[in-house]
């Protein structure tokens, strides 16, 4: 199926119902890391969701201008681990969750991993198809 809008992305709605779950989550953290941690944890995963959308628009205009946004995307999923393990650390977020947030976000990067390659492989045919049609003159 090809997405019409980047609602429709698989990606897109597992990368939002998360950040939906950590932003809910980061509201509960101590006053001293809602301008810290918990801002960052929160701008973390709702960048993944904006990078996609973003990208998704100027696809248009750019495949190579969405992969690049979709690369993005990838390190926000990365980052988001990273201060999910302060967060446990830190003993603001029980293991339990912790894991499956964790493995959530390696599953939503490599989701983002095959988007890319295919964006990179539509770009790569769109231009093999440039390449005969000059070759052809």
């Amino acid at each position: 199926m090809v997405a019409h809008r980047f609602e429709e992305l698989d990606v897109f709605q597992r990368a939002y119902k998360v950040s939906l779950e950590v932003h809910r989550f980061s509201l509960t953290m101590p006053q001293i890391e809602q301008y810290a941690l918990a801002d960052q944890i929160r701008r973390a995963s709702k960048s993944i969701c904006a990078n996609l959308a973003e990208g998704f628009g100027k696809q248009g205009q750019s495949k190579v201008e969405f992969n690049r946004f979709i690369v993005m995307s990838i390190g926000s999923a990365d980052e988001m681990r990273v201060w999910l393990r302060y967060c446990l650390d830190l003993q603001y977020l029980d293991t339990d969750r912790w894991q499956q947030w964790r493995e959530e976000y390696e599953q939503i990067a490599k989701m983002l991993q095959g988007l890319s390659k295919q964006v990179s492989g539509i770009r790569n045919q769109v231009s093999e198809k440039a390449k005969n049609q000059l070759s052809d003159t």
